[in-house]
């Protein structure tokens, strides 16, 4: 019975979604087109809905630890990705932000439509090094823009429990533009799971880590003490089968 009434609450934020996707787009895609600011304000409010319409509706709070760490400059933010959850939230934490996606997702109708007029870095990941080239060139320019450049390093959503899949590009572009690492463990994942239609009421925790400086180090060497951040703190706020996925 439980998980019926679960199932129940999460019928309703999915049309709760749809139906502030209809009403936010016009505002973000119009804005947009007026100025980045206008559009982005538009968008922040766009996931804030979501992120609170998931609060009251399903019963996903969070908690944000280590906001002390967030340095007055923009620069390069490296998270942990399990769930669509994150990347609701994080542009209410980070603003004005851009984030990193794959060019593919320009096509998706109105939601494709929004990241072109928030100017966001989008790459074709079959380019190989020309699409690291250009993924740093246009960092570098949202960046003294003073635009956080927000990436997920494993590129797409992981189950929770997962074995890391981190990839070069987020520290690539830290390398490149001498720009310093924030690093975000977040376990989404346990409440609004990758490929879980159900929302699972609870605490979502989003941790977030010393800055890493990127100054005399490589990409490699980069992407390691990230990842090793990460993960570290994962294991410390992962609670692994704790509900009946």
């Amino acid at each position: 019975m439980y998980k019926l009434w679960l199932t129940f609450r999460s019928v309703v934020f999915w049309f709760f979604q749809i139906a502030n996707t209809l009403i936010m787009s016009l505002p973000v895609l119009l804005g947009g087109l007026i100025s980045f600011r206008v559009g982005l304000a538009m968008a922040i409010l766009w996931n804030g809905a979501n992120v609170w319409g998931l609060r009251f509706i399903c019963g996903v709070s969070w908690k944000v630890d280590g906001r002390e760490n967030i340095p007055d400059t923009p620069c390069v933010v490296l998270s942990k990705h399990q769930s669509t959850w994150d990347a609701y939230f994080l542009p209410t934490l980070f603003n004005p932000f851009v984030y990193v996606a794959k060019r593919s997702l320009l096509f998706i109708p109105i939601f494709g439509w929004a990241l072109y007029v928030l100017k966001f870095i989008m790459i074709d990941r079959s380019s190989g090094r020309s699409a690291i080239s250009q993924m740093c060139e246009q960092a570098a320019d949202r960046l003294s823009k003073r635009r956080w450049v927000l990436v997920f390093p494993e590129g797409t959503r992981r189950p929770v429990g997962a074995e890391p899949a981190y990839r070069i590009g987020g520290a690539k572009i830290a390398e490149q533009v001498n720009a310093d690492v924030l690093p975000i463990a977040v376990n989404a994942g346990e409440f609004w799971p990758r490929m879980g239609f159900i929302k699972w009421p609870g605490t979502v925790t989003v941790s977030i880590g010393p800055v890493i400086s990127a100054e005399g180090k490589s990409a490699s060497q980069i992407l390691a003490e990230t990842q090793s951040w990460i993960e570290g703190r994962m294991e410390e706020i992962t609670v692994i089968d704790r509900f009946p996925y």
